[in-house]
């Protein structure tokens, strides 16, 4: 049995017909060959919603693996996210992908849509450049 903390909490869910269908009807629409992601902006934390039909996988198995892995990455991601409902719905290469590939594709979409922050970068980089002159420019010339 998992810890209540690891669970996927019913507030965090878009779980109604109505939900999906305003979702579907209002959202702002983001793709990838493997799954789609609809975001309708809102007031209320970030909720999630799967739809991965048996057109993706005939098998249950199959669609409970797909709907597991982007549970698990939306869970992790979940206090980073912007407010507001998401629904994502698998495609049919979902169902021949790992699933490390389909939380790439996940973060993917949702750096896409502008619903996570820029990623911070460990490169070379810097975020500020830092100023080389002794002397203020005023008194250079």
């Amino acid at each position: 049995m998992t810890s209540s903390g690891a669970r996927f909490p019913r507030i965090a869910r878009v779980r109604a017909r109505s939900e999906f269908d305003a979702v579907f009807k209002q959202a702002r629409r983001t793709g990838d060959p493997l799954l789609s992601l609809h975001w309708l902006v809102s007031d209320t934390p970030a909720r999630l919603g799967l739809a991965v039909s048996r057109k993706v996988d005939p098998h249950a198995v199959g669609r409970n693996r797909i709907k597991r892995a982007l549970r698990e990455q939306f869970r992790m991601l979940r206090a980073q996210l912007a407010h507001g409902d998401y629904v994502c719905v698998a495609r049919a290469a979902a169902a021949k992908a790992d699933a490390h590939a389909l939380r790439a594709a996940f973060v993917n979409v949702l750096h896409r849509a502008g619903a996570l922050p820029p990623s911070l970068a460990n490169g070379t980089m810097r975020d500020e450049i830092p100023s080389h002159t002794d002397t203020p420019a005023s008194d250079a010339g």
